[in-house]
């Protein structure tokens, strides 16, 4: 297995968590006292959460970890500034398109046959499993707003 493309495949991933957790930071800012406010700061936390574990997994396997969001960040964060203007259902809708892109990412890695099944085993158990409650969790959030 190569070390280096499992490195680059986790910091791809770990700027994608930064992105969500720099997504969640706006989207909190402009529902700080709604009621769906202490759902988004929850799943806001465990895509912090996620940001550590990716980082201690590249330092595992002798990497440097990624310290920004990139170009992808940006782009989030401009989406969803876009969606805050519009409303909550607009706004919970893009950190849905968000979430689902994070699985599409997951999903991607699990694929990836250069990817080494430790990598593997920590999206699979930890990783992927949160993404999808996620999703669910915003979805009802959109069915209740």
């Amino acid at each position: 297995m190569d070390t280096n493309h499992c490195i680059e495949v986790c910091n791809r991933l770990l700027r994608g968590e930064r992105s969500a957790v720099e997504t969640y930071d706006k989207a909190l800012a402009k529902y700080g006292s709604e009621s769906a406010a202490a759902e988004l700061l929850r799943i806001r936390d465990e895509h912090a959460e996620a940001v550590a574990t990716l980082e201690e997994n590249v330092r595992s396997m002798g990497g440097e970890p990624d310290h920004e969001s990139g170009a992808w960040g940006a782009f989030a964060n401009t989406v969803q500034q876009s969606a805050n203007l519009m409303g909550e259902n607009s706004a919970i809708e893009s950190l849905q398109t968000g979430e689902k892109t994070g699985r599409n990412d997951y999903e991607k890695a699990l694929h990836d046959e250069e990817v080494m099944t430790d990598c593997k085993e920590l999206i699979r158990s930890r990783l992927l499993p949160c993404i999808d409650e996620h999703i669910s969790t915003l979805e009802q959030l959109q069915k209740a707003a």
